[in-house]
């Protein structure tokens, strides 16, 4: 724990450095700046001048409203800043328009209520077809963005609460009759920045970025307790030229999960997911430190994944699909890795992920292949890694080097598994399964490690 909070300490304080220098740099390291350039915004105005009260008690969602239409319908040249100042703002859920940025300043909090007349329905995702838990609609994110352009959500590490312990509850109790909503999310849109926020307990996954092309998230903290169902840090998802950096995670589910739809509703929409950034990120998780899937139907491709620190993870690189998903996952890079205290180090799974009805087809098999992982660094990993591919799809191109997971003393320390997988290793302890060692697919993996 005393770790955990060193680490998120200096996370924030790194932040809020970055935050007033945009053309911060340091040699031999790179950003994601060029892809989205932060705005400046000649327009600004403040939730108060709508009537906002930072009491923590005054139910605010019709001054959110009130300002974005005001920013929506009244355009300035340059796009305009909703600033938040310091104080706990309480709110429904409300919907961002292009050309603005939310700034959250130190000390301010949007809490969103736990009423739930203030959350209104919406249709699922087509590429799901459904709500991710529920048949039919689900809950509108908390704060939501649909065919936007030019969106910033930033600050001085002000803080998005999503209140999602009743959520939880009603999932744990089997009471929710719909899909809990996410604390973020923006689809069909481009150039949208998330940087220098705290979200925290989101109902449901936190940062949901979906058929959107040009997206940074950097800076940001995500946090939720262990125990709390699904909630993803953040998951792009049939979505193109996106980068995460720099930041810190510690939630109840995947910190970063890479995916693009969902059986046979993902392969009929086709919207992959490609051009994927990820480096620079730390964090702990019951699940996956970095994982790709299990929702992967639309394709998933050109994801790289570097200098990553996981603590007290469940697994810690996990790529994950299943009969029924179609679709495909290749060229996936993922090196320099610090994982301690796992439970599995690598899982490359064919059998994860459930479907959301009984219309999948069983002979859509996903294609697995072109996964490079190197530099991997483990210190009391349980198990080191298990790759089990399809007997009718088996998995090809996986190229394991320069990798050391560090078991624990005692039975709990167990070898490799694989089945229906072919590539290389090289300076991999311990020893993975005669599959990756004695195959034609070496060759192949040579130029990647």
């Amino acid at each position: 724990m005393k770790k955990s909070v060193s680490l998120l300490s200096f996370f924030l304080g790194v932040s809020v450095f970055v935050l007033f220098s945009s053309h911060f740099a340091v040699a031999g390291v790179v950003t994601c700046s060029g892809i989205v350039p932060m705005r400046y915004r000649n327009d600004n105005i403040s939730i108060t001048d709508f009537g906002g009260v930072g009491d923590g008690m005054t139910l605010n969602t019709k001054a959110f409203r009130e300002a974005i239409y005001r920013i929506q319908h009244l355009s300035r040249s340059g796009g305009t800043l909703l600033y938040i100042p310091p104080g706990v703002y309480l709110t429904g859920s409300f919907n961002l328009t292009s050309h603005m940025t939310l700034y959250l300043a130190k000390g301010a909090v949007i809490k969103a209520t736990q009423d739930f007349s203030n959350w209104p329905l919406i249709a699922p995702l087509p590429s799901y077809g459904r709500g991710r838990e529920r048949p039919g609609g689900r809950y509108m994110s908390f704060i939501h963005g649909d065919g936007l352009h030019d969106v910033v959500i930033t600050g001085e590490n002000g803080t998005i609460d999503g209140q999602g312990d009743v959520w939880w509850e009603m999932w744990r109790q089997r009471t929710l009759q719909f899909t809990r909503p996410n604390l973020v999310e923006i689809v069909n849109s481009r150039s949208i920045i998330i940087s220098n926020v705290i979200f925290k307990n989101s109902p449901f996954w936190n940062i949901h970025p979906v058929y959107c092309s040009n997206v940074v998230i950097q800076f940001v903290t995500i946090l939720a307790p262990p125990d709390s169902p699904n909630t993803d840090g953040i998951d792009p998802d049939s979505s193109t030229n996106v980068c995460i950096e720099d930041s810190f995670i510690s939630t109840g589910d995947d910190l970063v999960a890479v995916k693009s739809g969902w059986d046979e509703y993902g392969i009929a929409y086709g919207r992959p997911s490609s051009g994927i950034t990820i480096r620079r990120v730390t964090g702990s998780s019951p699940f996956a430190g970095i994982a790709v899937g299990s929702e992967t139907s639309g394709g998933v491709e050109n994801v790289l994944a570097e200098n990553i620190n996981l603590y007290d993870m469940g697994v810690g690189i996990h790529v994950k699909t299943n009969i029924g998903r179609g679709g495909f996952i290749r060229n996936i890079t993922i090196s320099d890795v610090y994982m301690e205290n796992v439970r599995k180090g690598i899982k490359i799974a064919g059998d994860v992920g459930d479907h959301p009805d009984d219309k999948f087809n069983p002979n859509a098999l996903p294609v697995v292949k072109g996964i490079t992982l190197k530099g991997v660094w483990g210190e009391k990993v349980q198990q080191p890694g298990s790759i089990q591919g399809l007997k009718d799809s088996p998995f090809t191109g996986i190229c394991l080097s320069n990798i050391n997971l560090h078991g624990v003393p005692g039975p709990r320390s167990t070898p490799w598994k694989c089945s229906d997988v072919s590539g290389a290793a090289l300076e991999v302890s311990p020893w993975p399964c005669s599959e990756l060692t004695t195959t034609h697919q070496a060759a192949a993996c040579s130029d990647h490690i």
